[in-house]
């Protein structure tokens, strides 16, 4: 376990609560759009007043909590273990795909598309059991460096949205992860980081299966891809972990398009919030163009549909929850 002040939700935690609800947030129309639709929806005395039981939130992880550049987190991850696996049996390596990932060659992996991707799945997630590789994928996330930035991974959540988080859970709202990331990867740390139990998580399912035959009751992860929370599947994966529709949503790229807008188009006061790219100093600049995290639909109907354009560069003050 790392010390306290080096994990992100755990250092918020550490100090008592500001009166101003986001201080990594500048002053500015999203600061203000956000402040007001929580004080609407949480007093009684409102037309807006939402009961607890529906305050439900729902966060992309991939570019909304934590970076994405510039590869998934899990993905580098995956090719570590690769790597780790091939060094011990060179024989697992037995495609293109698996050799140039092994290799570091990210555009030969890609090259294999999506059922390259699976292979590497299968090798690097595949014949463990969800306790024993929700604890690899946290000593990785702890313990390795960004090849960019240096800076541990589990360090590059985004401070504002951690805030955020907090300020929703502090008027009793509930908050869940909903991502097209893999959900035990994402619950290996999803508490520590954001503090949102593993239970809160939506993500792609890889297969799994039950087995008692050696007298010891076991779960295990077979590798592949069973369910995939992205694009359209982010709203059936609400529905099959939560049960309701939110009526607040943040993601950042158009993956998350579907899930901000079945979340707005309830009945009701409903907030859809895009965490925009735009800060190539301290973060990475990036939307329309590029193999993650794009852009485009969101940036065009943001603005008609009612929901907030959050700019990083002019809406944050900080970025990192780690050493920036």
């Amino acid at each position: 376990m790392r010390a306290l002040f080096a994990t992100p939700f755990l250092a918020l935690l550490a100090f008592p609560s500001l009166a101003d609800p986001l201080p990594s947030w500048n002053a500015g129309d999203s600061k203000v759009a956000i402040i007001s639709f929580v004080e609407a929806v949480t007093d009684p005395a409102s037309e807006d007043f939402v009961p607890v039981h529906d305050r439900i939130a729902v966060f992309d992880n991939d570019g909304n909590l934590w970076a994405e550049q510039p590869a998934y987190f899990q993905l580098l991850y995956a090719i570590d273990v690769l790597k780790q696996k091939a060094a011990d049996d060179p024989s697992i390596l037995g495609s293109d795909v698996l050799k140039a990932a092994a290799e570091g060659d990210m555009e030969g992996m890609m090259a294999g598309g999506v059922e390259g991707l699976v292979e590497v799945i299968n090798v690097s997630h595949g014949g463990i059991t969800p306790e024993d590789f929700k604890a690899s994928a946290y000593d990785w996330l702890t313990t390795t460096p960004h090849p960019t930035t240096g800076m541990v991974f589990s360090d590059m959540t985004y401070q504002p949205m951690v805030e955020l988080l907090r300020y929703l859970r502090d008027e009793d709202f509930t908050t869940y992860i909903v991502s097209g990331g893999g959900i035990d990867f994402i619950r290996a740390i999803s508490e520590e980081a954001y503090g949102i139990p593993p239970w809160q998580v939506v993500g792609t399912e890889g297969n799994t299966s039950y087995s008692a035959d050696s007298g010891t009751p076991t779960v295990m992860k077979d590798g592949g891809v069973s369910f995939v929370d992205d694009k359209e599947g982010k709203p059936v994966g609400i529905m099959r972990h939560i049960g309701q529709r939110p009526i607040f949503a943040s993601g950042n790229s158009d993956g998350d398009f579907a899930m901000l807008e079945w979340t707005t188009a309830g009945d009701g006061p409903r907030f859809g919030l895009i965490v925009h790219h735009t800060d190539g100093e301290r973060e990475f600049a990036y939307d329309r163009e590029g193999h993650i995290g794009v852009l485009n639909r969101g940036l065009d109907e943001a603005g008609e549909r009612g929901w907030t354009l959050v700019d990083m560069a002019q809406d944050w003050s900080r970025i990192w929850m780690g050493n920036q």
